[in-house]
């Protein structure tokens, strides 16, 4: 079996305050991409931009896939020169809090006709910077978690992740209230701050080790497993899929196959329910993947939601989509929690986080597609 590097300090249990700094930086990201995703349509009608959505999306798309991977080599590169991937995520949150800052007062002045195409530069700048420290910023995970707890930090990511995106409908109520300057300039507030606290808190932890994230021994082995990129990127890619499905296809499908069945219900409030329950068992589905490995419990999750995916957009009957949902839940919660420390775990000692950023590239992925597909 291949071993990593040896360090002098080990990290033997949860580090609890760096993983909550996380999840609260992780929820900060979130909450950005809500408050994006919810301006963008209006901002382009706002300032007469709706001929290039297309052009737009294909952007972005393009973007939120080769950034994580450049952002990745960038943190290793800073892993190895500076003792810490710390600096390209700073950097990267700086950058963003300063975008959605400029983005704020952009809007408070209301720019006539020459200076309203700073618009587009900035929104570009966002998704540069946002996908610059995100990929490096989950790569932390498995500083702050034993190798055999992973899936447990990853639960609880999970778990910020599903609970916000449930609130979405709550949330975009509270920013059309604040209205959009409001909203942009509380969303750099909201990621520098979170960003701030990762690094303080990080940085208390890697005191420990010198002020590295691991220090050599003077006898060490070299880490000789080869870095499994085609596997990794597929990993992200499945991930990717059955999450833009969810969010993109499923609320008007679960509304047409359950909505009568639910006294009316709509959609996006059928989801709502789907995310909360995926929250609700990550935790104990994460101690499953434990007991199963995380190489089974991925390539079983993988199957059965793809599985799930295709009946349920093939054959919406509802009494099979009623059944359907529930085992989409199981497995998608599964998916989600065995992945990315799958991922890590098949880089090479010396290129995690360009791994990450190589999972992260694959989830963006099919989101890009069907994206730029709808814009068309």
């Amino acid at each position: 079996m291949n071993t990593a590097q040896s360090e002098t300090y080990e990290i033997q249990s949860i580090q609890w305050k760096q993983l909550w700094s996380l999840a609260a930086l992780y929820g900060s990201i979130i909450i950005g991409w809500i408050a994006y995703e919810n301006y963008q349509p209006k901002l382009l009608v706002q300032f007469h931009f709706t001929d290039f959505s297309f052009l737009l999306f294909v952007v972005q798309g393009i973007i939120l896939v080769i950034t994580p991977i450049y952002a990745g080599k960038l943190g290793d590169k800073f892993r190895f020169r500076d003792g810490h991937r710390l600096p390209i995520i700073s950097s990267g949150i700086s950058f963003a809090a300063m975008v959605f800052m400029a983005v704020a007062f952009t809007l408070f002045a209301e720019p006539g006709e020459v200076f309203k195409w700073i618009l587009p530069v900035l929104i570009v700048g966002w998704l540069v910077a946002m996908s610059v420290f995100t990929s490096p910023a989950l790569s932390t995970l498995e500083l702050f978690t034993p190798v055999e707890k992973l899936p447990k930090a990853m639960a609880v990511l999970t778990v910020v992740a599903n609970l916000i995106y449930s609130l979405e409908p709550v949330i975009v109520d509270i920013i059309d209230y604040l209205g959009a300057p409001v909203t942009f300039m509380a969303g750099g507030v909201i990621t520098f701050l979170s960003g701030y606290a990762l690094r303080k808190n990080s940085l208390g932890l890697f005191k420990l080790s010198g002020g590295h994230e691991s220090k050599p021994m003077a006898s060490f082995q070299l880490d000789t497993q080869r870095s499994q990129y085609a596997s990794i990127f597929f990993m992200g890619i499945v991930l990717g899929l059955a999450t833009t499905l969810l969010f993109n296809i499923f609320p008007d499908l679960l509304e047409d196959s359950l909505g009568a069945l639910l006294n009316g219900m709509s959609g996006n409030l059928i989801l709502m329910f789907v995310l909360v329950f995926s929250a609700l068992i990550s935790l104990p589905v994460s101690s499953k993947v434990n007991q199963f490995g995380l190489e089974r419990s991925f390539n079983v999750s993988a199957l059965v939601t793809l599985i799930a995916m295709g009946l349920i957009l093939i054959y919406p009957a509802t009494w099979l989509v009623s059944i359907l949902i529930l085992v989409f839940s199981f497995s998608f919660t599964l998916l989600s929690v065995s992945s990315l420390p799958l991922a890590i775990q098949k880089a090479n000692y010396y290129e995690k986080v360009f791994c990450v950023g190589i999972f992260f590239s694959g989830v963006a992925l099919p989101d890009g597609i069907i994206e730029a597909v709808l814009s068309y």
